[in-house]
């Protein structure tokens, strides 16, 4: 098993034809993932990759039996193609684009009430379950199958922390990287309940950053109902107050949302606490030894 995408996952990209899209497609099929078309309104009918192409979310859902999209659109049209997708009931959809309006996350919010679409980002490199499915911009070659569940709101952190796993012979079972907005789809607690529930994750690692209470919320979530080890890690620790640092969501608005009340509170919740990003990888080793996993 993984969580939410797998190698039975039939992904369509939209933008397909796209610069970034044909690159992150190729990579994404080279590495296993099962893209079965894609979506440029104007050039339905076509074929691009050996594909086929089509106008609307609708048609490739119809044609395909798509039921995953990553969507490569710019962040002013990026909700319409979500829309899109929500309303042809493609059942995980992945943003890449950065500078997404906030309001217009908050009125899809508010629109999927009732609907099971499951939304990575916006903000986001993306989700891997290494060597099944890739959807995103993640750089499939450093992750390696294996049973470490890794949930981040940080691309570059993620990818720091499935190397250091990677070079102690630690696999992952799936990477999500939840994106760094203020308000975006799937959120940390979220992602802790698949991986709880996932029999092929033994450990999880959750990374954090400065501003909003997802992690200390999440941290909250796993003391009372994880039975797996959860690694906790905050960027930010330096970070000054009020300056938005990197990600739309990085910024300390109070106490609680600075990098050290967080790491304090998942401490004190009983995560282990990883306080230098260097010792992340180490640390999932010990944490498996300890729950006897490894």
């Amino acid at each position: 098993m993984s969580v939410f995408v797998d190698e039975t996952s039939r992904v369509i990209i939209q933008g397909f034809t796209g610069q970034h899209a044909t690159f992150h497609a190729q990579d994404a099929m080279a590495h296993g993932t099962n893209v079965v078309g894609g979506v440029t309104p104007g050039k339905g009918g076509t074929t691009h990759l050996g594909l086929p192409v089509f106008d609307s979310v609708e048609e490739a859902v119809a044609a395909t039996g798509a039921n995953v999209t990553g969507i490569f659109a710019p962040p002013q049209v990026a909700v319409d193609a979500l829309l899109e997708a929500i309303e042809a009931g493609v059942e995980v959809a992945v943003i890449i684009a950065d500078g997404v309006p906030v309001h217009d996350m908050v009125k899809t919010k508010r629109y999927l009430t009732g609907r099971s679409t499951t939304i990575i980002g916006p903000n986001s490199p993306g989700i891997i379950t290494p060597g099944r499915c890739k959807v995103g911009i993640m750089p499939a070659h450093i992750y390696s199958p294996g049973r470490i569940g890794v949930v981040s709101r940080s691309g570059t952190l993620n990818y720091e922390a499935v190397s250091q796993m990677s070079r102690l012979g630690l696999g992952q079972s799936t990477c999500v990287g939840i994106g760094g907005d203020p308000v975006n789809g799937v959120d940390f607690r979220a992602v802790l309940e698949a991986f709880e529930e996932d029999p092929e994750t033994d450990a999880v690692v959750m990374i954090g950053e400065i501003g909003g209470p997802q992690e200390v919320e999440a941290a909250r979530w796993a003391a009372e109902h994880m039975t797996k080890p959860v690694v906790g890690f905050v960027a930010g620790v330096s970070a000054p107050r009020g300056r938005r640092m990197g990600h739309a969501g990085a910024v300390i608005a109070g106490d609680s949302d600075t990098a050290q009340a967080k790491l304090d509170a998942m401490e004190e919740l009983g995560l282990l606490v990883v306080r230098n990003p260097a010792e992340i990888g180490v640390t999932v080793a010990r944490a498996l030894k300890r729950a006897g996993a490894l």
